[in-house]
């Protein structure tokens, strides 16, 4: 059910004058963010190997090398200048089988799993940034529990918002959003909204990933 395994990698660009999103098509979650569109991709390759125990806990085989190319540039917006990959991209647009579908939900779930296990092994009070700025463990749970909720809104799944000490409502959350992305798709958004299956699991996939970086990074 993985790709077939090769070096190509397509990256789709999203940018501003100020800020460009790199994300790789066929990795959900896998996206960084750089000045300029070289940079963007510099930033990406060098994720890859802190991707790649994602990729694995999913059950995939991932490439120990990349060839990025890229197929698809948007202009950004205000989302992409705060840091967020907001655009919806013509390969975001593309159907999904059975076999796709599962996939993108392991990745996603796989993503989730790398949160909690890097929360769970960071201090509460985490290092600063270089302005004195940055959430620290639990507010940054917080946040991310809160995400997932609205980004479930987004699936048409209607929930009361979860508490970060509500593991089972967290819990049933999550079930709900993969459960959807188990759902073959011709491509169209998801419950008459914006996002595609595709958008979803990227978008959420990053999030959560993009945070559990973060906290290692900031944590010791």
């Amino acid at each position: 059910m993985s790709p077939a395994r090769s070096d190509r990698l397509a990256v789709a660009l999203e940018g501003t004058a100020r800020k460009v999103f790199a994300s790789a098509l066929d990795w959900p979650g896998w996206s960084r963010s750089a000045k300029t569109d070289e940079l963007a991709i510099e930033a990406l390759l060098a994720y890859a190997p802190r991707y790649a125990p994602v990729a694995e806990a999913a059950g995939l085989d991932f490439p120990t090398s990349f060839d990025a190319e890229v197929v698809e540039r948007q202009e950004g917006g205000s989302g992409t200048e705060f840091g967020v990959p907001i655009r919806i991209h013509d390969a975001d647009r593309r159907a999904v089988d059975a076999a796709e579908a599962d996939r993108l939900a392991r990745i996603v779930a796989a993503a989730w799993t790398t949160f909690d296990r890097v929360a769970a092994g960071a201090p509460a009070e985490l290092r600063k940034g270089p302005r004195g700025g940055g959430r620290d463990r639990d507010k940054m749970v917080g946040h991310v529990i809160e995400s997932d909720w609205y980004y479930a809104r987004e699936l048409g799944i209607k929930a009361r918002q979860p508490t970060p000490d509500d593991r089972a409502a967290i819990e049933a959350s999550r079930v709900a959003v993969l459960d959807v992305l188990r759902q073959p798709s011709d491509g169209a958004p998801l419950a008459d909204r914006k996002w595609t299956a595709r958008y979803a699991a990227r978008r959420i996939a990053w999030h959560a990933l993009d945070h559990a970086w973060e906290m290692q990074d900031r944590s010791g």
